[in-house]
């Protein structure tokens, strides 16, 4: 963990009213490229009406009671493994030659007979 994050959580005893998805990731345990997914799940609501590509706040008291179900656990966690199985299974399928140690351009040349 970041010093940075270890900092953060020290105070949540006097939590922001606002948290940014990089400290909602923080108090849910989770990486900050996960929050738009848990929002696209509509496990997450940013507060107000933000645009698509606007910085998104979320609420702490929501975030904090959230985290404190374990059923909303138990969504969440499936939300974020069903998501990157999803994106893996499409990756596997558009590329089905890759090795595990290739990408794209091995599959490539092992599929002309090209080798390098």
């Amino acid at each position: 963990m970041k010093e940075e994050q270890q900092r953060f959580l020290t105070l949540l005893g006097q939590v922001p009213m606002r948290l940014t998805a990089e400290q909602t990731a923080w108090v849910l345990n989770c990486q900050a490229p996960d929050i738009p997914i848990l929002v696209a799940a509509r496990l997450l609501k940013p507060l107000g009406n933000p645009p698509h590509n606007s910085v998104k706040f979320f609420a702490a008291a929501e975030v904090l009671e959230s985290a404190r179900d374990r059923t909303w656990l138990a969504k969440m966690t499936n939300a974020l493994s069903g998501y990157w199985r999803a994106k893996n299974e499409r990756k596997r399928a558009r590329y089905p030659f890759a090795t595990a140690s290739g990408g794209p351009e091995e599959a490539e040349s092992s599929a002309t007979g090209t080798g390098g």
